[in-house]
């Protein structure tokens, strides 16, 4: 956030609110009062870094704020974001979305002691550092040092990327060559502000401008905003997650101009027509399912219902760091309304299966709640191959699709009936086919190439940081670009 009249530290705290949902285990927040860079930031939820103690001294008039889900590097305090750099009279923050595929090699170029640097973006920070240092030797600054630097910096970079950089007196996003996250810009009265999704300009009063462009990096100053283009004109190539629209993002943001929740529902329509089963009611499992169940039921005529309550205190067991921790949230995540489930035949309506954990565990609640049958629709496709660009399955040991057929997930699964969304469908769920997307955790076919060391690693860390499991996975099956 740029806004010189805003109490930026609380507004961007705020922001972090509707963010909660795309990383759990640290926030942070970097706040500029034109000679100073503060960076506060601690483990766990937002509300677990801040309160108004210690929100209260960051006064300033620039500011971004981070919320971690880690797939390169540790979930530990070293690693929550922004990362701070020293460089010059006031040195920078930066914070990342994504996850790069090239992080050795980079490593390597900037010569800098082993186990110094534990994660991606920590590799950027250390590049731009060295690149503003050399820029600045034997001259005085004009104040775009650290735009010259990305602009160096940037086109050596592989893989998914939305930053949010800030140095003193500027705020820079940029949005990798693919698009792989979304980031999006918002006019504030006074200001300006960048976000990774919609709600979080509703949340601090900002109107919704535009999604930054593949490739393109947006400069806010004094002096308003402009646009740069650090990437080759080839490069470019619009490959936005399709799981961004089935499951990471809120229901109530835009992604290429069109609505998550609307998406999603016609989903759920799709499902329907692609997968009709006779049954009493139709069932999501909250949240994320909700909307396809609600357009599953309007197009099949079933009778939609809730069969299962969540307990709003626990948070996304997809993004918890390990399977154990996983396993437990799922128990103490949903429980069922037994009244709505005895005796019917249901149809459970889920947005995705990565291992399997949650669905496996809430059939077997419905079972012993007395359901009658439980016909199983998912909005995603099977989801086979490794994501090297921000989720966090990196190995197809991982993946319960990649060793088994449609029918025995079913039976490991204990549902009468399965059916995945055909891939043509979801896409034009999405009402943006044109548009393009990365279907390479459905497909196999990535649309970068991805290093060797990251296939078979489940991500490319640095000094075998990533914590992911390793030596156990298959190299991709195609790669394209």
């Amino acid at each position: 956030m740029y806004a010189p009249a805003k109490a930026v530290a609380e507004l961007t705290f705020l922001g972090l609110h509707a963010l909660q949902h795309r990383g759990q285990e640290s926030a942070g927040l970097a706040v500029s009062d034109g000679d100073t860079i503060t960076v506060v930031k601690d483990m766990g939820l937002v509300t677990n870094a801040f309160d108004s103690r210690t929100l209260a001294p960051l006064q300033g008039h620039l500011a971004i704020g981070h919320v971690r889900y880690s797939t390169t590097g540790s979930s530990s305090w070293d690693n929550a974001q922004p990362i701070y750099r020293s460089v010059g009279e006031a040195g920078f923050a930066l914070g990342h979305n994504g996850n790069l595929v090239n992080t050795k090699s980079l490593a390597l170029e900037t010569a800098t002691l082993s186990g110094t640097l534990t994660s991606d973006s920590d590799v950027v920070a250390e590049m731009l550092s060295t690149e503003i240092i050399a820029d600045g030797e034997g001259r005085l600054s004009d104040g775009r040092d650290l735009e010259r630097a990305l602009m160096k910096v940037l086109p050596r970079l592989q893989g998914a990327f939305s930053f949010v950089i800030m140095d003193d007196s500027h705020l820079i996003g940029v949005r990798d060559p693919n698009g792989f996250r979304p980031l999006c810009l918002g006019r504030l009265e006074g200001g300006w502000v960048l976000a990774s999704e919609t709600p979080a300009l509703d949340i601090v009063g900002a109107h919704f401008v535009r999604e930054l462009a593949p490739g393109e990096m947006v400069v806010i100053d004094a002096t308003g905003t402009r646009s740069l283009y650090p990437f080759p004109a080839e490069a470019v190539d619009p490959k936005l997650c399709l799981f961004e629209f089935v499951y990471f993002a809120r229901p109530d943001s835009q992604l290429y101009g069109q609505s998550v929740h609307t998406a999603r529902q016609r989903m759920g329509e799709q499902l329907a027509e692609q997968a009709p089963v006779e049954a009493d009611m139709v069932m999501p499992v909250p949240e994320s399912g909700i909307p396809a169940a609600e357009g599953y039921a309007r197009r099949s005529g079933i009778p939609f219902g809730h069969g299962l309550v969540k307990n709003r205190y626990i948070g996304r067991t997809f993004i918890a760091p390990s399977q154990s921790e996983r396993d437990v949230a799922v128990r103490m995540k949903l429980n069922p309304i037994r009244e709505n489930i005895a005796g019917k035949r249901v149809v459970v309506v889920d947005d995705s299966i990565v291992r399997g954990t949650t669905q496996r565990g809430l059939i077997r609640m419905l079972r012993e709640a007395g359901a009658a049958e439980v016909h199983l629709r998912i909005s995603l496709p099977p989801v086979a191959w490794p994501c090297f660009f921000g989720m966090d399955f990196g190995t197809r040991t991982e993946l319960i699709a990649a060793s088994m057929s449609v029918g025995e997930i079913r039976e490991y699964l204990g549902c009468d009936s399965l059916a995945y969304l055909e891939l043509d469908r979801l896409v034009a769920a999405t009402g943006t086919a044109r548009s393009g997307f990365c279907t390479a955790c459905l497909t196999g076919e990535y649309p970068i190439d991805v290093p060797l060391a990251a296939s078979a690693r489940g991500g490319d860390a640095v000094d075998g940081a990533d914590r992911s499991s390793s030596g156990a996975d298959l190299a991709p099956r195609s790669i394209s670009g």
